[in-house]
C-alpha cells in the first residue's frame, strides 16, 4: 500500500495508466460518497481500479449534507427498522475502525411538549434506536436519558422555556462530510485505485451490447482518452438519469428524485447550548448541530429540476428554516446572524410518495447492460454497503473468482494510531511549535496523517501561521490540499478541504487571495491565472448571496447560474 498522496503528479499518473489502453477490472464514474467507497471496495478485494469524477471530489451531495452519521429517527416512524439498524452498524464502524479522527459522537436533545403520551411514544422511539445500534454492533455511545424541564434548559440555555415540559437527549454522530469522502478517494489509490477529478466521461465504449469502457475528458488540458474497463460502475447520483440517457437514449430503469435541501450556518454564539437539538416540523425535522465554533440549522426537504451542478438556496428555503428554529428559541436569530448557506440535492429514488420527504432512502442496483452496474439512491451514512453491493454486481459476470468486501476491516488513511496520536497531542504541539488547540484540529482533519501536515510546517516554518482572513486554519493545510488532497482551483480548498466558504462571515472572500497564492505556488499558476481563480471565486460568492435575496427556487436558480465553480478547458 503506497501513501495515497494525490498530487499532481500522481493524478498525471493515473491519467497515464487510465489511457494506457490496458482493461482495467472496474472504473468508478463519480467520486462522491458512493463512488468513492465503491473503488476502494474494489481495490481491496485485489482488482484494478480507476475513479473518474467530472468535478471535485464530493463536490455534488456528499459535501452538502447535514454533516450526520446517524440511522435515521424519522425512518422508524416509517417502520423500515432494517435501513436503521444497518445505518447504525455503519455508525459504529465508522466511530469505532474506519475512521475515527473524521466520525464523533455529538450529543442532541429532543424537546416535549406534551405530557405523558409523548415522552412515552419519543422515548419508546429512542429507547428502540439504542436497542437496534447495540444489536447491530454499534456499541460504545451513551445510551438515551430523560431530562426534566430544568435539567433541559440547563444543557440548552438558549430554548424558549414555555416551549417544552422536559426532553429526551440521546446521541448519534457528525462527520466533514467531504473531507471523509476525499478520504475514502485516498485510501482508495493507496490500494493502487488510478484516481482522478476534473475528468469527464462523455461517451461509452460498447462491443456488441456491452459496454467495455468510456470515452473521457481530461477537463484541465481538454485532452480526450479511451478508459478500457471489465466492468464500469455508475455512481454519478442526482446525474444517474443523465448518464443513464448517455448510454442507452432515454432515462433507463432507475428514476431519481432530485430533493433539495438547504443549511445555515450561524456563530456559536448565537445559540447558547451545550448539545444538538432536533425539532418536529409540519413537513420533517429540523437539526441543530454543534460544527465547532458554529451550527449547522437544517434542512429543507423540497423537489428540484432546475441546475443539479449547482443548487441554489433561496430566500423563502431562508427564511423558511429562520422560522423554524426561531419557533424554538428564546432569542430569536435574524439573517445577520447566518453566515453561510449551503444547498445540496438528495438523489431519491421515485416512487408514488406526495413528498420527497416521504420516499424511502434505501438504494438499488441494477446491470441497465451487460458491463455496466447501476447504483442509485440510499443514505451518506450507509455508503459502505451501496459500495460494497455496487462491486458485487460488478465482480458477478466477471468470470473471475474475486474476494468477498472487506471495507469493515480496512480504516481509512489516518485513522490507525489515532487515538494514541490525541493522547499525545500535547507533546506533538511542543515539537511543533503550535498551541495544542492548533494540533486538536489537525488531528480530528487528518488524523495520523497530520504529521505530513507538520512536516510541511517544519519544512518552512511561515506554513505555520493561521492563513489571512480564516484564522482557524493554517497556510500549511492550503498547500497540504494541493500535494497530497488532490486540491484543483481555489474554490476546491475554500469550500471542500476547508470549510472556510460558509465558517467566514464574508464566505471566505477576505481568504480568497492568501490562499489562492499558496495554491499558485504549489501548482505553478500564472499571475493571470492566480487572478482568473479569485475572480470567478468572488462571483460565484455575489451569485449565491443574489440568489438568496429571490423569492422562488427560479429566481434563485437564474440568479446563481453561469458562474461555474472552477475553470475548464472544455
Amino acid at each position: 500500500m503506497n501513501t495515497g498522496m494525490i498530487s499532481p503528479k500522481a493524478r498525471a499518473a493515473a491519467l497515464a495508466a487510465l489511457s494506457s489502453g490496458d482493461e482495467l477490472d472496474v472504473l468508478v464514474i463519480g467520486a462522491g460518497v458512493v463512488g468513492s467507497g465503491a473503488a476502494l471496495d474494489a481495490a481491496t478485494r485485489g482488482l484494478s481500479v480507476g475513479l473518474l469524477e467530472a468535478r471535485d471530489f464530493a463536490s455534488g451531495t456528499s459535501s452538502r449534507s447535514s454533516k450526520l452519521i446517524h440511522g435515521g429517527l424519522r425512518y422508524l416512524e416509517m417502520l423500515d427498522f432494517s435501513l436503521v439498524r444497518e445505518a447504525l452498524r455503519e455508525r459504529g464502524l465508522l466511530i469505532g475502525k474506519l475512521a475515527p479522527h473524521l466520525v464523533r459522537p455529538v450529543a442532541f436533545l429532543y424537546p416535549l411538549q406534551h405530557r405523558a403520551w409523548e415522552r412515552f411514544y419519543i422515548g419508546a422511539g429512542i429507547a428502540l434506536y439504542d436497542t437496534l445500534a447495540l444489536s447491530g454492533g454499534s456499541a460504545g455511545l451513551p445510551r438515551h436519558r430523560h431530562l426534566s424541564r430544568a435539567q433541559a434548559l440547563k444543557s440548552f440555555p438558549a430554548l424558549r422555556p414555555e416551549t417544552l415540559i422536559g426532553a429526551i437527549r440521546y446521541y448519534d454522530a457528525q462527520v466533514d462530510d467531504a473531507r471523509h469522502t476525499m478520504f475514502l478517494a485516498r485510501t482508495a489509490a493507496a490500494y493502487g485505485a488510478h484516481v482522478a477529478s476534473r475528468t469527464e466521461v462523455i461517451g461509452f465504449l460498447r462491443e456488441g451490447r456491452r459496454v467495455v469502457g468510456v470515452q473521457a475528458r481530461d477537463l484541465e488540458t481538454g485532452a480526450e482518452f479511451e478508459v478500457r474497463a471489465r466492468s464500469v460502475i455508475n455512481a454519478t447520483g442526482v446525474w444517474t438519469g443523465d448518464s443513464q440517457a448517455m448510454l442507452t437514449g432515454e432515462r433507463g430503469q432507475f428514476k431519481i428524485t432530485a430533493s433539495k435541501g438547504i443549511h445555515l450556518v450561524v456563530p456559536r454564539d448565537k445559540i447558547a447550548a451545550k448539545a444538538g437539538m432536533i425539532l418536529r416540523t409540519e413537513t420533517s425535522v429540523l437539526f441543530v448541530i454543534p460544527w465547532d465554533r458554529h451550527w449547522i440549522i437544517g434542512t429543507t426537504d423540497t423537489p428540484w429540476d432546475l441546475d443539479k451542478a449547482d443548487p441554489a438556496a433561496s430566500g423563502r428555503d431562508v427564511d423558511y428554516l429562520l422560522d423554524e428554529v426561531n419557533k424554538a428559541l428564546a432569542t430569536p436569530l435574524t439573517r445577520d446572524d447566518v453566515q453561510g448557506v449551503y444547498a445540496g440535492l438528495r438523489p431519491l429514488l421515485s416512487a408514488e410518495a406526495s413528498t420527497t420527504a416521504k420516499l424511502s432512502r434505501e438504494h438499488a442496483v441494477g446491470k441497465p447492460v451487460p458491463g455496466m452496474v447501476i447504483v442509485a439512491g440510499g443514505k451518506y451514512t450507509t455508503y459502505r454497503v451501496m459500495a460494497k453491493d455496487a462491486v458485487d454486481a460488478a465482480v458477478a459476470d466477471l468470470n473471475t473468482r474475486v474476494p468477498a468486501s472487506c471495507t469493515d476491516q480496512v480504516p481509512l488513511l489516518g485513522a490507525e494510531g489515532y487515538r494514541a496520536a490525541w493522547n499525545r497531542r500535547a507533546q506533538l504541539a511542543r515539537r511543533a511549535g503550535l498551541h495544542v488547540s492548533r494540533v486538536e484540529h489537525l488531528l480530528r482533519r487528518y488524523g495520523t496523517l497530520t504529521d505530513e501536515v507538520l512536516a510541511l510546517i517544519e519544512a518552512d516554518p511561515a506554513l505555520g501561521r493561521p492563513l489571512d482572513g480564516a484564522t482557524d486554519y493554517l497556510a500549511a493545510e492550503v498547500v497540504y490540499a494541493v500535494t497530497h488532497e488532490g486540491a484543483r482551483h481555489l474554490e476546491d480548498v475554500l469550500s471542500r478541504r476547508t470549510r472556510i466558504s460558509m465558517e467566514t462571515a464574508d464566505r471566505g472572500v477576505a481568504a480568497a487571495r492568501t490562499t489562492a497564492k499558496l495554491i499558485a505556488e504549489a501548482l505553478g499558476w500564472s499571475d493571470e491565472e492566480t487572478e482568473r481563480e479569485i475572480a470567478r471565486y468572488e462571483a460565484v460568492v455575489v451569485a449565491e448571496l443574489a440568489a438568496q435575496e429571490q423569492l422562488d427556487d427560479q429566481g434563485a436558480d437564474a440568479a446563481r447560474r453561469g458562474v461555474p465553480l472552477a475553470a475548464s478547458a472544455a
